[in-house]
């Protein structure tokens, strides 16, 4: 089979690889839509691809792509059928651990003690018509979502979802999302279906309407106004209850922090980068609470897909671009401007 291999330098290629057969405890899946995210960026614009980004991996080529939806084409021996058996359709947690630590246990395989890999990074991905990977990584794609949704909800609306559980939102609060792209529109699509009113933030003109259209009551253009006085007149200068940073701009993360209400919870999603605060004046004097949120569980990931069924919301209107897996190269030419939404493989 074919499958994407991101090469760095913003260059990317077509390489052979044998068809995947399942070994113990491993399923295959047949790849039904494969997202693009913002983290796949990485990988295509750094020198020396992924294994560049010193994730590990033994410096082979690696089938690019973490967001895998699709139907189990082949199980290996010794898959429990109640985990997994042929045509279950299923999204992945991309993410692999040991599988007996604590943090494996819980779902949180990203946080393994002894070590994890990330498919689509250190291992095969889903930018390819199959893919395999362990039966106990999967996750059920409830009947009533496309895999388009389930893509989608394999990191970046995931994220979003996981990020506003831990900032423990409610119907009501009122909460600032610092960055419009796949998963600050995502978490201001779920925050507005749980009650909240959500004031999005971007430099982008198209992506604040985009915002406004997935239930923003107000917007902020950092480029034009100052965020924190912005934030404040619009909260009777209190100061918002929560906020969420998608960016990963260190100018984004101080006003994230400083844009809050005393007793305010800030959190952290975009990675890299640093950020300097006066940790006295914009933390400790404010009684804040700085959280940062990677990804999520396994269970956190089933979680949000229940929580999009019975809030019945529309994730698929997050993408803007549908793509043959053929059109890659195009495909992530255009994604790599960011000026658009989310794109997704579709097969």
């Amino acid at each position: 089979m074919r499958g994407v291999v991101f090469l760095g330098e913003r260059k990317l290629e077509f390489q052979e690889f044998p068809d995947p057969v399942p070994g113990p405890g491993e399923v295959v899946l047949e790849i039904k839509a494969s997202g693009m995210c913002g983290s796949d960026l990485k990988f295509y614009r750094i020198k020396g691809g992924a294994q560049a980004m010193g994730l590990g991996g033994d410096g082979s080529p690696v089938i690019g792509g973490h967001e895998p939806c699709g139907v189990v084409a082949a199980v290996g021996p010794g898959v429990d059928p109640a985990e997994a058996k042929l045509g279950d359709r299923v999204m992945d947690h991309h993410y692999f651990g040991c599988g007996t630590c604590p943090h494996c246990l819980d779902g949180w395989s990203q946080l393994c003690l002894e070590g994890f890999v990330v498919y689509g990074a250190t291992a095969h991905g889903a930018h390819a018509p199959y893919m395999k990977v362990p039966a106990r990584t999967l996750v059920p794609l409830p009947e009533e979502l496309s895999f388009t949704t389930g893509a989608a909800i394999s990191c970046g609306t995931g994220t979003a979802f996981g990020a506003l559980r831990r900032l423990d939102i409610g119907a009501g609060d009122t909460i600032a999302i610092f960055g419009q792209g796949p998963v600050g529109l995502s978490a201001t699509q779920l925050a507005s279906a749980m009650g909240a009113k959500v004031i999005a933030l971007d430099i982008g003109s198209a992506r604040l309407a985009r915002a406004q259209e997935f239930g923003a009551e107000h917007r902020i253009d950092p480029g034009s106004d100052d965020p924190v006085d912005a934030i404040k007149a619009l909260t009777g200068g209190v100061g918002a209850d929560l906020t969420l940073e998608c960016s990963g701009a260190p100018e984004a993360r101080v006003a994230a922090v400083r844009s809050l209400r005393t007793w305010g919870r800030a959190c952290y999603v975009g990675e890299g980068g640093e950020v300097t605060l006066e940790v006295s004046k914009d933390v400790i004097r404010r009684q804040l609470t700085l959280i940062g949120s990677w990804t999520f569980s396994k269970y956190g990931q089933a979680d949000c897909a229940r929580f999009v069924v019975e809030q019945n919301i529309d994730v698929e209107r997050l993408f803007t671009h549908r793509f043959k897996l053929e059109d890659a190269e195009a495909a992530y030419q255009l994604f790599d401007r960011q000026t658009t939404g989310k794109g997704v493989f579709e097969f």
